[in-house]
């Protein structure tokens, strides 16, 4: 519409000036003594356009020429921005491809034009942290000094530093970080690797926590870290048991349920001879989680001579288990120490039917030893040399 609005306006214009001119008899008279100058209205009008046309080129002929300098000046700096951006993409390219040499080369080239001079040195430093230049690497991060890439600075430079496993100066570069009010995620992952170099379990098992309840972390490897944690505190516990009793009522129960923290918690509960805080951790872990591990410990929660209880819930885990050789044998231990020896026996010998040749070979072993020892007690030594040749056979 607006294209044919013109063309309209153009075509009425001419016809306009067609009009005009045919019409139009008119002139005019210019007066320069002694001279005396006549000319049509139409061929003054002609001239003064031509006049207006040939001033306004001269006008800006010398207006662009004028200009050259600056003009030249500007396409230079265009061209340079240009080459310098592309430096910079080459950079992160070879950067991401591994080709560091090559990366810090063009990232040097990037900073031939000053508003990316910083960013390329970011850039620099991590290639050549890469191929651990540290030096370059610190001379690099000199130049970044700008207020506005300050933040940008110290998460590099933490996460540069953890990966060097420098945990302490990572820590010192995340303090800066979070003095100035940063709280990112990523800024918590960095820490969570440096207080994991540094052995410091409570700040893992916090950081952990906290970012599997943002969805920061993998489940498998946020249980797994806090797994880790757990069990570094509970040994540093086990001698304590007030303490060890602490932390654990500080636990999740979810994490309380974990295998890798239920078994050596028993352990250690059992060894400080709170059997029944072993026994009940033993239960509660099993009801969500079978494993064999937590079986086998669980015939070490039981007090002498009160085990029977112990032993009556083996036997309502043999109904939904009936072919459990680990659970056969905690059975068997459990009698034995009750010296309830058919039952004992019994047990033991079910063990050795369920238990795996190849995969269960130290449970079968074990088991002999168990039945060795068993024998020995009803004086029917020979049953107890034997079981002791079956061990020692299948130990070697």
């Amino acid at each position: 519409m607006r294209l044919l609005f013109w063309v309209a306006v153009l075509f009425g214009g001419a016809v306009g000036l067609a009009l005009f001119t045919q019409f139009n008899h008119s002139n005019v008279v210019l007066f320069y003594p002694p001279y005396r100058v006549e000319l049509s209205l139409n061929l003054a009008l002609a001239l003064l356009l031509l006049i207006f046309f040939v001033v306004w080129t001269v006008m800006s002929t010398i207006r662009h020429l004028a200009e050259m300098p600056r003009r030249a000046a500007a396409y230079r700096e265009r061209s340079r921005m240009s080459k310098a951006q592309a430096a910079l993409r080459e950079s992160i390219e070879n950067l991401f491809a591994g080709r560091f040499a090559r990366a810090e080369r063009a990232a040097r080239e990037a900073q031939s034009w000053d508003d990316q001079s910083q960013t390329a040195a970011l850039i620099g430093a991590r290639a050549a942290h890469r191929m651990q230049e540290t030096g370059r690497r610190d001379a690099w991060m000199a130049q970044v000094t700008d207020p506005e890439r300050e933040q940008a600075r110290l998460v590099s430079m933490a996460e540069l530093l953890v990966d060097a496993r420098d945990a302490d100066g990572a820590l010192e570069t995340i303090a800066q970080l979070q003095s100035q009010g940063a709280r990112q995620i990523h800024v918590q992952r960095i820490a969570l690797r440096a207080h994991q170099h540094l052995k410091n379990w409570a700040e893992v098992l916090r950081l952990a926590r906290s970012l599997e309840k943002r969805n920061a972390l993998h489940p498998v490897l946020a249980l797994r870290l806090k797994q880790m944690a757990v069990e570094a505190m509970l040994e540093e516990r086990r001698h304590d048991a007030d303490a060890l009793s602490e932390f654990w009522r500080s636990l999740s129960a979810d994490e309380r349920r974990a295998t890798r923290i239920a078994e050596p918690a028993a352990r250690y509960f059992a060894a400080l001879g709170r059997q029944n805080e072993a026994r009940r951790i033993i239960e509660d872990a099993l009801k969500v989680n079978w494993d064999s591990r937590l079986v086998l410990r669980y015939a070490d929660c039981a007090v002498p001579g009160h085990a029977l209880p112990q032993i009556q819930q083996a036997e309502k885990w043999l109904a939904a288990h009936p072919a459990d050789a680990d659970l056969y044998y905690t059975l068997g231990v459990l009698c034995l120490g009750e010296k309830l020896w058919g039952k004992a026996q019994s047990s033991f010998e079910r063990a050795l039917k369920y238990a795996d040749p190849d995969q269960q070979r130290r449970l079968r072993v074990r088991t002999h030893l168990a039945l060795a020892r068993l024998f020995e007690e009803t004086e029917r030594f020979e049953d107890a040399q034997r079981h002791y040749r079956e061990s020692a056979m299948l130990a070697a």
